[in-house]
C-alpha cells in the first residue's frame, strides 16, 4: 500500500518510527515532515497529506499533531478526505469498513508507539464493506462537501 505520512513537531519522533516500520513491511511511504522538534503548524502537514491521497500519489495517508485532533479537523476540509481520529482499535477499523476513512490521525501526546502501531496495522488492514446504506450516508457526505457557506 502506498501510504503518505505527516507530523508536526509534536509527532516527528512517532512518524519516524512508522515510516521505517511500514517500509520494513514493504508499504510504500512517502514521508511528507516534519523532520525535527522545531514548532510548525499542523494544517500544513494535513493538507499535504490530504493532496497525495486525493491525488493518488497514496492509497491513504496518516496524521501525527499533540492530540490528532487538529490534524483531524484541518484534514477533512480538502474536498475527498475522511479523516478520522482513532485511539482504540475498534474505530481503527470502524472507520474504514463502515466510513471509508482515508486518512488515520493519530495523537502521539495520548497513545504510545505500541498503540499506535496496533492502529495502523488495523485501519491499514481494514476494508470498506460498500453496504447500501453506507454508500447512500458517504453520498450525503459529498452532499455536504459540495454545500457552499
Amino acid at each position: 500500500m502506498r501510504i503518505a505520512v505527516g507530523a508536526d513537531h509534536a509527532g516527528y519522533i512517532l512518524k519516524a518510527e512508522i515510516v521505517a516500520v511500514l517500509g520494513y513491511e514493504g508499504h510504500e511511504v512517502i514521508d511528507l515532515g516534519t523532520f525535527g522538534p522545531e514548532p510548525v503548524d499542523y494544517p500544513d502537514y494535513a493538507k499535504s497529506v490530504g493532496k497525495a491521497v486525493i491525488s493518488d500519489e497514496a492509497d491513504r495517508g496518516i496524521l501525527l499533531c499533540g492530540s490528532g485532533v487538529g490534524a483531524a479537523i484541518a484534514a477533512n476540509k480538502l474536498k475527498g478526505i475522511r479523516a478520522a481520529l482513532c485511539h482504540d482499535c475498534y474505530s481503527a477499523h470502524q472507520s474504514v469498513e463502515h466510513d471509508n476513512a482515508n486518512v488515520l490521525c493519530l495523537g502521539p501526546r495520548i497513545i504510545g508507539p505500541e498503540l499506535a502501531m496496533d492502529l495502523i496495522h488495523t485501519w491499514i488492514n481494514a476494508k470498506f464493506c460498500g453496504e447500501e446504506r453506507y454508500l447512500r450516508r458517504l453520498a450525503k457526505i459529498d452532499d455536504i462537501e459540495m454545500m457552499e457557506g
